[in-house]
């Protein structure tokens, strides 16, 4: 089983926890991450993009704009056609979403995929405890520093923490997340992943 060191907020270390190796040792399955990330994203988008792409929603072009023959013209029925400037647009946005959903099972194995890279490239980090006394930015900053931890950090919990979440509201590139939300955009986006051992035991929980 794979193990990890554990630390304490000044960065020595104090013990050893052993992770599942089903989750933290599974087969990379790139093309299921990738899925997943493109899930994600999907989800996101506003999908409100539109143009006017029938002739109800476009103003005038009600009368023809000349006889239907003998001026050498296009036989034009209506000044509001696709090939007309101010005509409708042809196969334009319309408002949808573009959310689509993948099984259980892919988004778990692209979970322990993603868990797998992130254990394999040193990015996650444990310890003992994660305690603020306060719920200021600087107390956050500190506990950064003393850790050693990179700009883009993302704190990974078992349960709520509210003096941390507070505190580190103002950082703009270290964010908290419950074990509940766990996802791969968010593991994948941060340098870093700091968690407790009682939040490796939620994983280990929720993807077995």
């Amino acid at each position: 089983m794979p193990e990890l060191d554990i630390l304490d907020i000044k960065n020595k270390k104090v013990g050893v926890v052993q992770v599942s190796a089903e989750i933290f040792d599974a087969k990379i399955r790139e093309h299921l991450v990738q899925k997943y990330v493109d899930m994600q994203l999907a989800a996101r988008r506003r999908g409100t993009a539109k143009t006017k792409s029938n002739y109800a929603e476009v103003r005038g072009g009600g009368k023809k704009p000349w006889k239907q023959k003998g001026t050498g013209r296009a036989r034009v029925g209506s000044s509001r056609s696709s090939l007309w400037r101010g005509g409708v647009t042809i196969f334009g946005p319309t408002p949808r979403s573009y959310a689509f959903k993948m099984t259980k099972k892919t988004k778990e194995l692209a979970l322990k995929s993603v868990l797998t890279d992130r254990i394999q490239n040193s990015a996650i980090s444990v310890v003992d405890k994660l305690i603020l006394q306060t719920s200021k930015t600087k107390e956050a900053v500190n506990l950064l520093k003393s850790l050693g931890l990179p700009e883009k950090t993302l704190f990974l919990l078992a349960e709520k923490n509210p003096n941390l979440e507070l505190a580190i509201r103002n950082l703009p590139r270290v964010d908290v997340l419950l074990v509940d939300g766990l996802n791969a955009f968010d593991l994948l986006v941060h340098d870093k992943i700091v968690c407790t051992p009682e939040a490796l035991k939620k994983i280990e929980e929720r993807l077995n």
